[in-house]
């Protein structure tokens, strides 16, 4: 099931694949989903939720495997991959494409206020929570903490949004 609200903007070259096993796809008002996003229907039976006022950037990719929720004013950048699901690999004595999948770690939460920098990958079981930010480049599979600043593969965190150097000067009186 597909349902995207009439105030999103949606690139009319943006690839939106309905699922063939029931899976919800819901994109709330004001999201935005850029030329060349796309979100496909594999490896799991989850749903895939972008809130209100998200930016979602050029070349992501969203898999809805074990289902993905993305809350208000989320930013994510250019060619990020979320990929809520995992192959399996251990029986060497058949092929990769024939093991199926690993059981879910719980999908992947992105709470509000979150920023996803380019080109960074997030895998079954990321939680990141409200305001927390992922430099590009970085994949996360854990929880970040909320208004954390994380970098690196994996991701681990460096400080947080509005302390030390990361803290935004004061306005003048």
């Amino acid at each position: 099931m597909l349902s995207i609200s009439p105030k999103a903007h949606i690139s009319s070259f943006a690839d939106i694949e309905d699922s063939v096993r029931g899976s919800k796809i819901v994109i709330e008002d004001g999201a935005n989903i850029d030329s060349f996003v796309k979100i496909k229907a594999a490896g799991g039976e989850g749903d895939v939720h972008i809130g209100r006022n998200c930016s979602i950037n050029s070349g992501v990719v969203i898999y809805i495997g074990n289902g993905v929720h993305i809350g208000i004013d989320v930013a994510i950048g250019a060619n990020t991959t979320i990929a809520p699901t995992n192959h399996e690999f251990r029986d060497p004595d058949q092929p990769i494409n024939q093991q199926r999948f690993l059981a879910s770690r719980g999908g992947i939460i992105l709470e509000d206020d979150v920023w996803i920098g380019a080109n960074c990958v997030l895998l079954d079981g990321t939680v990141m929570r409200r305001g927390s930010v992922l430099a590009a480049g970085s994949l996360v599979r854990h929880e970040v903490a909320p208004y954390s600043i994380n970098i690196g593969s994996p991701a681990r965190s460096v400080g947080i949004r509005g302390r030390g150097r990361f803290a935004l000067p004061q306005a003048a009186e």
